[in-house]
Order: structure tokens, then sequence, then C-alpha cells
């Protein structure tokens, strides 16, 4: 038998920073984009939002939105997919919510930083 201790609280943030990390880890992802998510970093209702990701959190299970800056040459819509299914496995394996679905607007290409 498991005993219940109290509740594990998400902070919003967390899943943002969840999104974003994960993003920004697959190759062809250069950076998120600086469009106006960046600029409305607060919270509005159930909407949250900053650093290039926009979340919408319904009861256990969320819809975001991720605005990103891709490699010259990548293929866009590969980098599109991969980025979807990353971040929503992401979010389902660390904190345990439906993800019901991920918007990925590709805003600008430019070539990756020089190493």
């Amino acid at each position: 038998m498991e005993e219940e201790l109290g509740k594990v609280i998400i902070a919003p943030g967390v899943l943002v920073t969840i999104a974003r990390l994960t993003a920004l880890s697959i190759p062809g992802v250069v950076r998120m984009s600086r469009g106006w998510v960046d600029s409305v970093s607060h919270f509005l209702g159930r909407t949250i939002s900053g650093e290039g990701v926009r979340m919408e959190v319904e009861d256990n299970s969320v819809s975001i939105e991720l605005y990103i800056v891709a490699e010259r040459g990548k293929n866009m819509v590969e980098l599109g997919r991969t980025v979807q299914a990353e971040v929503a496995r992401a979010i389902e394996e660390m904190v345990g919510m439906t993800v019901k679905e991920v918007d990925v607007h590709i805003q600008d290409v430019e070539s990756p930083p020089s190493a």
C-alpha cells in the first residue's frame, strides 16, 4: 500500500524551461526567437510565456508554442517535427503532464554560431 505524503507542485516556469532547453538541444535549432513572447513573460491566467515559449496549461495538460531560429540548410519540416516530438516527450516524461499539441514557429534562419 502506497502512502500519500502530500503534493508535488511544478512551478509553471519549470515547464517553460524544460521546453526551451529541449528545443535548444536539437541539432538544427540555433536559438529561441526573440519575438513577442519575450515581451510578455508573465502570467495571463493559465498562459505562461517567456524565452521563445508560450504555453497554455489546463488541468494536467499543456499546449505549447515554440518560436525558434533554425540552422541554414536544414530541412525545416523535419526539424519542426523533431522539435515537436522531443518537447512533448520531455514534458510527458519529466513532469507526467499530457501534451495536447506542440506548435513550432520557425521565425528565421541563420548560420550556427562558430565554435
